[in-house]
Order: structure tokens, then C-alpha cells, then sequence
């Protein structure tokens, strides 16, 4: 267990961070925490710390290329693309344990 999941824990019980189940097409889901006026870039960061900590933790020592995954897929929220980094989670109305789909973006 590392510094930050236990401070991540502690701003749960305090109110101050969600959680927000990414939900990935195999069904899969990853519970990530993040601060209540976190941004769509915050979300984002969290996704990729919290893949990377079960990645070492299962000794895969993969490199993925995040670059390469944001290009290929995205996140929606009730049917609405998370499209602007910027923007807050409850601009898109996402609340604590609210689900966020990662789907791959379709070819034009």
C-alpha cells in the first residue's frame, strides 16, 4: 500500500474525494479515487496511476502508451463523451461511485 492510496482513503472517509467506477467493455471495472472538483484530466491521470500500481503489483512490468490509448479510446458518462480535459466531473453530473465507460472510439 503506497502514501497516496492511503491518503486517497482518508479523503474518502473525510468527503473530501469519490470514487468513480471505469467501467471498460470487458466489464471490468476499476474503482478510481478522485477529489470532488476533480477535472476529466484528473480522471484520466487517477485511471493511469491506478493501472499502473495493479500492473506492478501483478510483476507485469508492461509500458503502455498513453498517448496511444487516449487517441484510441475515450470516456462517456451517460451517454455524453468526456471530451474536454478541462472540464469538471459534476459539470457532467458524475457524483461519488457514479460509472464512467472506457470505449474505443469508432473510425470515421
Amino acid at each position: 500500500v503506497t502514501a497516496e492510496e492511503i491518503g486517497s482513503q482518508v479523503a474518502l472517509e473525510y468527503g473530501q474525494a469519490m470514487t468513480v467506477r471505469v467501467v471498460k467493455a470487458d466489464g471490468e471495472t476499476m474503482p478510481v479515487v478522485v477529489v470532488q472538483n476533480a477535472s476529466v484530466l484528473e480522471l484520466k491521470k487517477a485511471l493511469r496511476r491506478h493501472v499502473q500500481l495493479r500492473q506492478a503489483r501483478q510483476g507485469g512490468v508492461q509500458h503502455l502508451r498513453w498517448k496511444y490509448i487516449w487517441r484510441t479510446y475515450h470516456l462517456t458518462y451517460a451517454g455524453e463523451k468526456l471530451a474536454d480535459d478541462r472540464k469538471k466531473l459534476r459539470e457532467y453530473g458524475i457524483r461519488n461511485r457514479d460509472e464512467v465507460s472506457f470505449i474505443k472510439k469508432l473510425r470515421k
